[in-house]
């Protein structure tokens, strides 16, 4: 009897983990060829008028650096650009510091909405009315590289429905939790976008240093007002066939809490809300992949993708268990995480301190699975905007 059920057990975790295991193999080692940099093949667009959205709510001590952060950016050819700071329901000088800082600010006061997704489809109503041909949004803590504007605007020129740059963590120095953060970063932002793009797929939106142009915001209206905001919108564009595109030469970077209340509050909701997403939505994608939609393939296995630290926790398990393939299975899973980080740091252009930052991982795992609890409180479909603490 207790070994039927060992046999039971052992299957539910072999099938809990496969999707993820396959994720896993496509996009790194996808992601670890030599980039090709290529230009989206679309019609070429032209982008003469370009928005930078900075969302902000209760920003008063980062929307100066930000604002001048995107000021200083190397301006492209015949574009007129636009800084529009979103004071988004603000208690504090967000809005007047940013327009000492050269930025145009929209006021947003409406409690009945919090959240960054309808701060997002305030400013867009707005701008597309005004003939503005794409937006870029910037969070409001970040700071982007000086040729980020020229990067994404030759994209957009060459015909891309959206584009994303790589978005690191501005702080990795400030304590071992943001070390570990960007770690996380360059594996999440750099090596599954660039997997993504050698497969010719939609590498997708991490909700800072992306951008849309306005026919596709035409075509897919932004409306999305969930925790991951990004999240759910980018699958709402691969299902409607539009495609973003990775800036590999530009970077945003924003700054993370170092410990604490901050980052476990965090974490918590960014996978909290994954979750809901995941079960919100894989009905309708796997329902695609049989009718034929092969790009769905792809972003239904990213879904079933758990977040690493639960991952590799049953792969743990399923290791331990009595039966040789399952324990194979498991190790080769374990290695395949131990590669897919790793590759993260190389190709995400880490150094020494984030290899050294990996012999803390297990303690690191050992606070998610702490802030499980946390993390499924969080499961809302909508919930206020809370500024983290840093």
């Amino acid at each position: 009897m207790i070994h039927w059920q060992l046999l039971i057990a052992t299957s539910i975790l072999i099938l809990l983990t496969l999707p993820g295991t396959i994720e896993l193999a496509m996009i790194t080692f996808a992601g670890i060829l030599p980039s090709r940099d290529r230009l989206p093949k679309g019609t070429v667009t032209n982008i003469a008028k370009l928005a930078i959205v900075i969302p902000a709510h209760n920003e008063a001590a980062e929307i100066v650096r930000c604002v001048h952060s995107v000021a200083r950016c190397t301006p492209p050819d015949l574009l007129e650009t636009e800084i529009v700071v979103v004071a988004d329901n603000c208690t504090d000088a967000t809005a007047n510091l940013a327009r000492v800082a050269g930025a145009r600010v929209l006021v947003r006061t409406d409690t009945a909405g919090l959240g960054k997704g309808f701060a997002l489809k305030f400013a867009f109503g707005i701008l597309l009315n005004e003939g503005f041909d794409a937006v870029l949004v910037i969070d409001a803590d970040s700071v982007v590289d000086s040729n980020f504007l020229l990067e994404v605007v030759r994209r957009f020129r060459a015909g891309a429905d959206g584009v994303q740059a790589r978005y690191l963590v501005l702080n990795p120095e400030a304590s071992l939790r943001t070390r570990l953060m960007n770690v996380a970063f360059m594996a999440f932002n750099v090596l599954r976008a660039r997997g993504r793009e050698r497969m010719g797929l939609s590498v997708g939106i991490f909700g800072n240093g992306f951008g849309l142009t306005k026919s596709t915001l035409e075509a897919v209206p932004y409306d999305s007002h969930s925790i991951v905001e990004d999240l759910d919108y980018h699958l709402q564009l691969v299902q409607a066939g539009r495609k973003v595109v990775f800036v590999e030469g530009a970077h945003v970077r924003g700054e993370m809490p170092a410990g604490g209340r901050g980052a476990s509050t965090q974490r918590a909701r960014w996978e909290g809300g994954r979750l809901r997403t995941a079960v919100q939505n894989l009905p309708g994608l796997l329902a695609g992949v049989v009718a034929g939609k092969l790009r769905l393939l792809e972003p239904s296995l990213e879904m079933l993708l758990m977040p690493l630290a639960f991952h590799v926790t049953l792969l743990g398990i399923t290791a331990l268990m009595p039966f040789g393939i399952a324990r194979i299975y498991a190790l080769f899973g374990l290695a395949l995480v131990a590669v897919h980080v790793m590759a993260g740091i190389l190709v995400g252009g880490g150094d020494w301190r984030d290899f050294g930052a990996l012999l803390w991982a297990p303690f690191y795992v050992a606070w998610k699975l702490l802030a499980l609890p946390k993390t499924l409180q969080s499961a809302r479909s909508v919930a206020p905007w809370i500024r983290t603490d840093r």
